[in-house]
């Protein structure tokens, strides 16, 4: 288990105890009877953050346990450790943009809570998430 992984685990665990107790907290401060008082906007949104964050940690250890030793890791390591190629980056694409339209339309639907345009954004959302990861697998041509 990798640095970084280990690093989220602790942040999950940290926040796992932040949320009970803020759950205490809450519920023994307030004056409503109703659920004994738990506060729920930060109550579910310290639980979610706990769950991203073990959701990332999965993540990291998942794929540091495939990579060899990386010079971020070393304690006598140079500059000129990590040079080299890091990856391929589209240079541009017309995608993320498109992707930002469809969530926006799909909040839309959402908010305004119109099916039709929910499933509109939906589709849409689908549809280009799909050209996004397949926008350099399919010929020239068919773009």
């Amino acid at each position: 288990m990798g640095p970084t992984s280990k690093l989220f685990y602790g942040l999950a665990a940290f926040m796992a105890v932040v949320a009970v107790i803020y759950a205490l907290g809450t519920s023994w401060i307030s004056d409503d009877a109703y659920l004994f008082g738990f506060e729920w906007a930060g109550g579910v949104a310290i639980i979610l953050a706990t769950v991203m964050a073990l959701m990332v940690g999965g993540y990291l250890h998942f794929t540091e346990r495939r990579m060899d030793v990386v010079p971020e890791d070393w304690e006598e390591a140079e500059v000129e450790d990590g040079a080299g190629v890091l990856g391929f980056f589209a240079p541009n694409s017309i995608w993320p943009l498109a992707m930002a339209a469809s969530i926006f339309v799909l909040g839309a639907g959402i908010a305004f809570w119109q099916l039709w345009m929910v499933v509109f954004g939906a589709v849409l959302l689908i549809w280009t998430t799909a050209m996004l990861n397949l926008q350099y697998g399919i010929p020239r041509e068919k773009h």
